[in-house]
């Protein structure tokens, strides 16, 4: 059975469907119903993720539903079996699981930060409003000795520098060598002189188990704020500085032209959480997250199902986070 084709049936599905949409990222699949959204991971192996067998598949979208109920518990309803009963394909009910979905209610597309974005539509009052919500929820987050860790120099490094060797073959299409030669400088340069001040950010509470991957497309602006579509497939990259969280948002708002709002943003969350360190970290952070969103369109972009114009766009908008990494990397020097 081919199952993506299948599962644009509208039959599939236990709400009344109309006509299914299909998305897709590097990892997952997204099916897209009048009312709800259903996410199936793809069966892939990065390394830092791997989604290879159903049992791995299943394990993540339940992490997946407990962790962002978090931040958005009226988004996300459960995790269901896809099974096959009489020869057809049924989402839910009695059989043996070929697949699982994860069921979300689907969001107004048009309410998500950065379509808000594209139309130039940002204000302050909405980053007040992500603050409101993100403030309590560090405050609230995990941490103690498990979490720490992933606060300490050594693990820090070891992200810079699995980071650097996962872009290191986009060097020469995606970014330029001295690019690369001078982010790795500046990051290997900021992680000697502030020993101090990572070690002052553990005993000070300010590891936490963080949403991961907060940037705009992760974020729905409507009645209330939404964020969504956290980190579930490797602790690692959940577990930090609260720091390196909200500069992943701040560096969003930087690649979409809004600077002003990226500064604004940080500056009232320090205030709020009573956190002025921050400050010393936004550049450090923000280059690490670029690079982050370089190299998964970059990844994207060696997609074999996707089309070639996809490609080039994916590989357009690798080229676009490095260049920003970079010009983190010569503020921070």
């Amino acid at each position: 059975m081919d199952l993506i084709a299948a599962l644009l049936n509208p039959a599939v599905y236990p709400d009344t469907a109309g006509q299914v949409e299909c998305l897709q990222t590097h990892i997952s699949y997204i099916f897209l119903t009048e009312s709800h959204a259903y996410k199936i991971k793809k069966p892939v192996n990065f390394g830092f993720l791997d989604f290879s067998t159903l049992k791995k598949r299943h394990y993540f979208l339940e992490q997946e539903l407990v962790l962002n109920r978090r931040l958005a518990p009226e988004i996300y309803l459960a995790v269901l079996p896809l099974v096959v009963r009489q020869g057809k394909l049924h989402l839910g009910g009695q059989g043996k699981a070929i697949e699982y979905a994860l069921q979300m209610v689907r969001l107004p597309q048009p309410l998500m930060m950065d379509e808000v974005a594209g139309r130039r539509e940002l204000t302050t009052a909405m980053m007040d409003a992500i603050v409101a919500r993100l403030v309590p929820f560090y405050r609230q987050a995990a941490t103690g000795a498990r979490v720490n860790k992933f606060g300490d120099l050594a693990v820090i490094r070891y992200n810079h520098e699995e980071n650097f060797s996962q872009i290191q073959p986009f060097v020469g299409s995606a970014l330029s060598a001295v690019s690369f030669h001078d982010m790795v400088k500046y990051v290997n340069s900021f992680m000697q002189r502030q020993a101090g001040l990572f070690a002052a950010r553990v005993k000070a509470g300010k590891i936490r188990d963080c949403h991961g991957d907060l940037h705009m497309r992760n974020i729905c602006l409507t009645d209330g704020v939404y964020i969504f579509d956290c980190i579930e497939f490797n602790p690692r990259f959940r577990y930090g500085d609260v720091a390196a969280d909200i500069d992943f948002l701040a560096m969003d708002l930087d690649f979409h032209s809004y600077s002003d709002l990226s500064d604004y943003f940080v500056t009232r969350f320090a205030a709020q959480s009573d956190d002025p360190d921050i400050h010393k970290l936004v550049n450090f952070y923000k280059c690490y997250r670029a690079v982050v969103r370089g190299k998964i369109h970059a990844f994207a972009a060696g997609e074999t199902e996707l089309e070639p114009e996809d490609k080039e766009k994916a590989l357009q908008l690798a080229r676009n986070y490095f260049d920003l990494a970079w010009r983190y990397s010569q503020v921070g020097s």
